[in-house]
């Protein structure tokens, strides 16, 4: 249950902040409340998002990168884009910033049981499939679930994000991880080559299986090419949008595509239910 007051936030502090590129324009954030009570207020499941406060600066939609298997801190991996961003970036452990939530619908749980799992995660597109992978993974949802494939990329070795995760998950003989880059780059010895042919390579199987994917658009775009060539129907086959979000209650009117609201009737939304949408998303 979120706020009573729709538009409060909750005084949370940074206790950690984690530089994920080398570039430095991504950094995961942990985040505790300042008031333990505000835990029960602020339940949340994997695929929703909340509004990150910089106080004076102003306020921006962020997916949840953490696990509610995790307890009583939240992540938030933050790419430097704009004014909130680029504040937020400045802040330093200890900063008081504001957490407002949790918003948004969820990844489909129950259709994903007893299925197996295909990730296919872009750049920074991998911070909300993180949260239904740790989801998943952990001990008492693991038994849930069949095979998990993970196909990670991004355009080259410094701009892959949660490098620390990525080890742990290759350690795992439950997870099959694939990590590419874009182009051969020195000291690079892993794979090489765009996510939508990796995919098309390793050949996930669609029988019983469900592929949840976020990345870029162009990454997406051709990732439904592949994956529809494998034989995932578009019921099978589930992304996550952030397109336009501001308010993140369905006020602003800045996300609305045709008749749905990203921040409200999303942001998960099957490639079935986004055939049925306006071209514009």
């Amino acid at each position: 249950m979120s706020s009573p007051n729709p538009y409060l936030p909750f005084p949370a502090v940074i206790e950690e902040i984690i530089p994920e590129t080398d570039s430095g324009d991504v950094k995961t954030f942990r985040v505790r409340f300042q008031d333990a009570a505000c835990w029960e207020r602020f339940r949340y499941l994997p695929g929703q998002f909340a509004e990150l406060s910089v106080f004076g600066a102003g306020e921006a939609p962020i997916s949840i990168t953490s696990s509610p298997t995790q307890e009583e801190i939240l992540e938030f991996a933050v790419k430097r884009m704009g004014r909130v961003t680029t504040a937020l970036h400045h802040a330093e452990p200890g900063a008081v910033i504001g957490v407002r939530g949790p918003y948004g619908n969820t990844f489909p749980l129950a259709e994903l049981r007893g299925r197996h799992l295909v990730f296919i995660g872009g750049g920074i597109g991998l911070a909300p499939l993180r949260s239904l992978i740790n989801y998943v993974l952990a001990p008492g949802h693991r038994g849930d679930h069949g095979d998990v494939v993970i196909i990670y990329g991004a355009r080259s070795p410094g701009d892959l994000v949660f490098k620390w995760e990525l080890d742990r998950w290759q350690t795992r003989e439950d997870v099959q991880l694939y990590v590419t880059v874009d182009r051969e780059h020195e000291g690079w010895h892993g794979r090489v080559g765009f996510v939508p042919a990796v995919l098309e390579e390793v050949a996930p199987s669609s029988r019983n299986a469900v592929a949840i994917t976020c990345g870029p658009p162009i990454m997406i775009k051709f990732v439904l090419q592949v994956l529809e060539r494998l034989g995932f129907a578009p019921s099978q086959i589930v992304t996550t949008l952030e397109m336009r979000m501001k308010c993140g209650i369905g006020k602003c009117g800045r996300c609305n595509i045709g008749d749905k609201y990203v921040c409200r009737d999303g942001p998960v939304f099957t490639y079935e239910q986004l055939k049925a949408m306006p071209a514009e998303y």
